[in-house]
């Protein structure tokens, strides 16, 4: 299109969180019984991954494990603990779900760049999640999304680089 990325500054972690599915519906209601307000940080964070495994473990009657959200993430503990594997699942798709509010609200037709300490220590399970299926589901917008590229930013502390970037131009 010719024109320049802008960065826009935001807030964006803060909306509400929406659910796509009855389980997401489950889970989030619950969470709601406990915060004034469920934001996608509440589940699309750390401890939001720890948030969404101990409501599928109270959705279950089980006890949580106090797992951190690297054990959460580990394919070693999905055979212990299968509500860790779900909340990795949900976590995907449910990100994917903010990702294309964000492309949509924003117009952002360059793309949609996802960083973070969990989205890279997921590998080749994010690429076959259900992230990039829920970024395009949008009804009758499926189409425009579907031409946004997504992609995971996997190199540490990227604000760095794009500051270092912009003190070279002046």
């Amino acid at each position: 299109s010719g024109l320049a990325p802008v960065a826009v500054a935001g807030e964006g972690g803060h909306v509400t969180m929406s659910p796509a599915t009855k389980m997401e519906s489950d889970v989030l209601d619950l969470m709601r019984k406990r915060y004034d307000h469920v934001s996608a940080e509440r589940v699309l964070s750390g401890p939001g991954l720890v948030n969404l495994y101990g409501a599928l473990c109270e959705l279950a009657n089980v006890p949580a494990a106090s797992f951190t959200p690297a054990q959460i993430i580990s394919t070693r503990i999905w055979d212990e603990d299968p509500r860790t594997r779900a909340a990795s699942f949900m976590f995907c798709a449910m990100l994917g779900t903010i990702a294309g509010n964000l492309a949509l609200t924003l117009g952002a037709r360059g793309g949609i760049y996802v960083s973070g300490g969990i989205v890279p220590r997921l590998g080749s399970f994010f690429a076959q999640s259900e992230f990039r299926s829920r970024f395009e589901k949008k009804g009758r917008f499926h189409g425009y999304l579907e031409k946004i590229p997504t992609f995971v930013i996997v190199r540490p502390l990227p604000g760095l680089l794009g500051a270092a970037a912009l003190l070279k131009r002046l």
